[in-house]
């Protein structure tokens, strides 16, 4: 049985989940359909690709030894069966009711902490997957590559190999290890006062960050443990035309319609947008390639303030360019968005001990999550069945009432939407904003 400790960032996802907020990360995908069984065969097919996929088979379990005590290992599950994760429901009318109440519910933390829920469409050309994957067993990227196992292959262009390196021999390595150690200490020590003082500028940032202009009371919630999902779809050429007119980039235009729309929702359902400034994280992966913790997480984050308060739909966007240019400059390694990077700096006990105090410290840290997820641009096929619509959907953090996940997928930009059912029952009000916005800023740029 294998088996590797959590990364640090993956145990403080294990540890802030509680009944009523789930630590899961979401996806749901709508899909062609040729016939009324095609839904049917999906779940077959999930079913049997599963067993096949090394990391849908790891489950959590706590660890008390010594060396790692209060920590917790990801481990192959001897008893994996595939039709404890893969569901077939009833056909439904709406995909995104059935969704948001599938996100209320926790996975199971005795089995390996993912869900397939397939969705035959009544129309019976349609039928959608809701895939759950937890945040200890996956980030975002992580979450695609174990999703993309169950799927269809993707015919992708052979690639050119590269040139291997003969291997050295072990006397050669010992020898040179040897000959930098004394350059290695010297760096040592630099590396821990350099942790020790992006520390503490990450804890004086997010002090500031507390300071200033207030987020709206619609952003908050008691926790009541419902979930209500809904998306939108805007076509990517609007957003580079806006880009084009107004400047900034791409994700800067996504993250000001988030503003724009914010403002029109607060302001229709009489709540006023006046004076509201909420602090936004936008996660930053700081995933690469061979790391020591492969399936692990690597997040850092910015934290801006998104204008909701400016009635002026450019301004807006200068405004939101200006936050991102400020913390791309600060890097994502400072900063109050950085927060997450201090994980590395906990014992694992302190996780354990501290998790649910530090899940319901997030509402101090920041009032909205605006996260994106990267997608293929190749299409995405399951039993032959075209990927048509791909809506990410990101965990409620305690008293929050909203998260906004996006991907660009094949051409078109998927908001996803989660809310806290009870504090936010109008959450197709806010969707409606979101398309609402980024006509009324092609109208502006188009003048």
């Amino acid at each position: 049985m294998t088996s590797d400790l959590l990364a640090p960032l993956d145990l403080a996802f294990w540890n802030i989940e509680s009944e009523r907020h789930p630590m899961h990360l979401g996806a749901l995908g709508v899909f062609g359909a040729h016939s009324p069984t095609a839904g049917a065969h999906a779940a077959d097919l999930l079913a049997s690709r599963a067993a096949a996929v090394p990391g849908l088979r790891m489950r959590i379990r706590d660890v008390w030894q010594p060396l790692a005590f209060g920590g917790a290992t990801r481990e192959t599950d001897p008893d994996f069966d595939p039709l404890h994760h893969v569901r077939l429901h009833a056909p439904t009318a709406d995909f995104q009711a059935v969704a948001g109440r599938l996100m209320e519910r926790p996975l199971e933390r005795d089995r390996p902490p993912w869900e397939a829920h397939v969705l035959p469409g009544e129309d019976g050309v349609s039928f959608a997957v809701l895939f759950k994957f937890h945040h200890a067993l996956a980030d975002g990227l992580r979450a695609l590559k174990l999703a993309a196992g169950v799927l269809d292959p993707l015919e992708l262009p052979e690639r050119t190999p590269r040139a291997v390196e003969p291997p050295r021999g072990l006397l050669t390595d010992v020898l040179s290890d040897v000959r930098r150690l004394p350059g290695l200490v010297p760096g040592l020590v630099r590396g821990a006062l350099s942790d020790v003082g992006r520390a503490l500028d990450i804890g004086a940032s997010l002090a500031r960050s507390t300071l200033g202009m207030r987020p709206s009371s619609a952003l908050t919630s008691a926790p009541s443990g419902t979930r209500r999902t809904a998306g939108v779809v805007l076509d990517i050429d609007d957003v580079h035309r806006v880009r084009k007119s107004a400047g900034g980039t791409v994700n800067d235009v996504l993250i000001a319609v988030v503003a724009g729309a914010l403002r029109r929702w607060l302001d229709e359902r009489g709540d006023g947008s006046e004076g509201v400034a909420p602090r936004a994280l936008i996660p930053v992966s700081r995933r690469r390639p061979r790391t020591a913790h492969p399936q692990g997480n690597r997040l850092s984050g910015y934290l801006i303030r998104l204008p909701v308060d400016e009635s002026d739909p450019v301004r807006r966007l200068e405004s939101v360019r200006t936050g991102m240019l400020r913390n791309k400059d600060a890097g994502p390694n400072r900063g109050a968005g950085a927060v997450a990077l201090l994980a590395d700096h906990v014992p694992a006990l302190g996780h354990r001990l501290a998790g649910p105090l530090v899940g319901q410290a997030a509402r101090l840290w920041f009032d909205i999550l605006v996260t994106s997820v990267p997608l293929p641009g190749l299409g995405l096929r399951l039993g032959g069945q075209e990927l048509t619509e791909v809506y990410p959907l990101a965990p409620l953090a305690p008293g929050q009432a909203l998260a906004v996940a996006i991907s660009t997928y094949r051409g078109r930009v998927h908001y996803g939407l989660v809310a806290d059912a009870q504090a936010v029952p109008d959450l197709d009000v806010f969707a409606r904003a979101v398309s609402d916005e980024v006509r009324l800023l092609l109208a502006v740029c188009d003048r």
